[in-house]
């Protein structure tokens, strides 16, 4: 009986630490960006068994990412504090052990999407897995400050996918909501590099603050959230141009706008006060913005 309870709670333990390597966090918020594209897309709720395989499969995708991610970083998350109890660098996961699984992870997302919804849905995951570890891990992070800049295209892919899925194609609307995701990255991690600027100092990444200073890093992340705000109202000149194909309504307009002035206020906030905790709010801030925006397109097509 102490036997069969000492096994369990091995089982239990190694299954907590694979789900460290996945980063579920992460692999939620992409895959809530997947379904609200898959919903924008359907114009209301898609075909459930096509949603389901397309959750399944875009889970996976981004979680074999994450795990290569890890096995990539392994030497560079051991210098950093913030990353150092990672499953690789703490030990508890053997680095080739980590690399299989990732891309048994993938592979599988690429089978699953190609048989269950279509091939440009796996097509398209493959792409943004490739993206995550070769583009942006193997060639930029540590070798470009431009590294947020280009390799944030990786985790915008995913609502290419969701769209993908439903139409089998891709159109304007699609990309506009990649544009959402691939421009709102660099004011979220901008404002993460400059918590732990220390962190990336002594792993030699050449992040924003490292490369071109803190001072540098708020400015941008106050250009590049202006961009952000303008793109998320792009909506807006299809809706008023009839000539042109709407796809989101004033719903997500309002709450865009809203959410925008907020988003820009606390860029603002992060000049004048220049201290670690206006870039904790800036970070905390914009990860729900980016919740509460896709949400509001959600709620915007399910209603009208």
């Amino acid at each position: 009986m102490d036997t069969s309870i000492g096994h369990e709670v091995r089982v239990n333990s190694r299954f907590r630490t694979y789900l460290e390597l996945v980063k579920l966090r992460i692999v939620l918020l992409l895959i809530f960006t997947t379904v609200t594209a898959m919903i924008v897309a359907a114009d209301g709720v898609p075909d459930l068994p096509m949603l389901i395989w397309t959750i399944i499969g875009g889970s996976l995708a981004s979680a074999g990412a994450s795990a290569i991610n890890q096995y990539l970083d392994r030497d560079m998350d051991a210098r950093m504090s913030r990353t150092a109890r990672r499953p690789i660098p703490s030990g508890r996961v053997e680095p080739l052990n980590a690399l299989w699984f990732g891309i048994g992870l993938v592979a599988w997302s690429v089978v699953i999407l190609a048989y269950f919804v279509n091939w440009l849905a796996a097509g398209l995951a493959l792409l943004g897995a490739l993206y995550y570890v070769i583009i942006y891990t193997v060639l930029l992070k540590r070798n470009t400050v431009v590294n947020i800049l280009i390799g944030g295209g990786a985790g915008a892919i995913p609502v290419l996918v969701g769209w993908a899925a439903v139409t089998g194609a891709l159109s304007v609307e699609a990309f506009i909501l990649f544009a959402i995701v691939f421009y709102w990255t660099p004011p979220h991690s901008w404002a993460l590099a400059i918590l732990v600027n220390n962190d990336y100092a002594r792993a030699h990444v050449p992040m924003m603050p490292v490369a071109r200073g803190e001072a540098a890093t708020r400015w941008q992340i106050l250009f590049y959230t202006i961009q952000l705000v303008l793109i998320t109202l792009l909506p807006g000149i299809l809706l008023l141009h009839p000539a042109l194909p709407s796809f989101l309504g004033y719903i997500y307009l309002i709450t865009a706008l809203l959410l925008g002035l907020m988003l820009i206020r606390m860029s603002i906030l992060l000049i004048r006060q220049k201290t670690k905790t206006a870039a904790r709010r800036m970070y905390k801030f914009s990860t729900a913005y980016l919740a509460l925006l896709f949400l509001a397109m959600i709620i915007d097509r399910l209603l009208l």
